[in-house]
């Protein structure tokens, strides 16, 4: 399954604005709601649709890459705490993906990430790539989140360590999309 317009609107949870409705939205409000309403995020904590954002070469006018994360939870500090990424499919197979996307956040890294088709899902620690938790209750509440991102942060990636994780994230994230010539994952602005 691939995130595509079907065309409309519906309104965001989070912002109460209207966004465009693709096959993936709908799960990112109900994952967005789930999380304030019954995980108790404040909803001015969320953010949905987070570019991580690099150059696919270090050529001169390379074109920019972009990896949507669904939603992203921050700290007091604006610092962010937890991402996570909606996936059509096992969440154990996309850990590697998931903790690269996590790495690369703008301002982070983040020190958690979660990988869920919204039935299932794997917390992992991101400095590590360690399963903390799996199953349907892996997604944590706000207030358990100091704790466990306790010891958990890192700092920014730089160097050959940065490259290689733009890599692996490029080479996962395209292996979903390259198959419908660009359509998916519409960019955020």
């Amino acid at each position: 399954m691939h995130e595509i317009s079907l065309g409309g609107t519906i309104r965001d949870y989070l912002s109460g604005e209207e966004v465009p409705s693709t096959t993936y939205e709908e799960v990112r409000q109900a994952l967005a709601r789930l999380m304030v309403e019954e995980l108790g995020y404040p909803a001015d904590r969320l953010k949905a649709k987070v570019g991580v954002r690099f150059p696919v070469t270090w050529e001169e006018g390379a074109p920019e890459y972009c990896r949507v994360a669904d939603l992203v939870a921050y700290g007091d500090d604006g610092r962010p705490l937890l991402v996570v990424i909606f996936c059509s499919g096992l969440p154990g197979t996309y850990d590697r993906e998931t903790v690269a996307a996590a790495r690369l956040i703008p301002g982070g890294p983040a020190p958690l990430a979660v990988s869920t088709d919204t039935r299932d899902a794997v917390l992992l620690s991101v400095p590590d790539g360690q399963t903390l938790a799996q199953g349907p209750r892996a997604l944590p509440r706000y207030d358990d989140l100091p704790g466990l991102c306790r010891d958990r942060f890192m700092e920014p990636l730089s160097g050959e360590r940065l490259l290689r994780e733009r890599r692996i994230l490029y080479a996962y994230s395209e292996m979903l999309t390259s198959c419908c010539e660009g359509t998916c994952s519409p960019i955020p602005s």
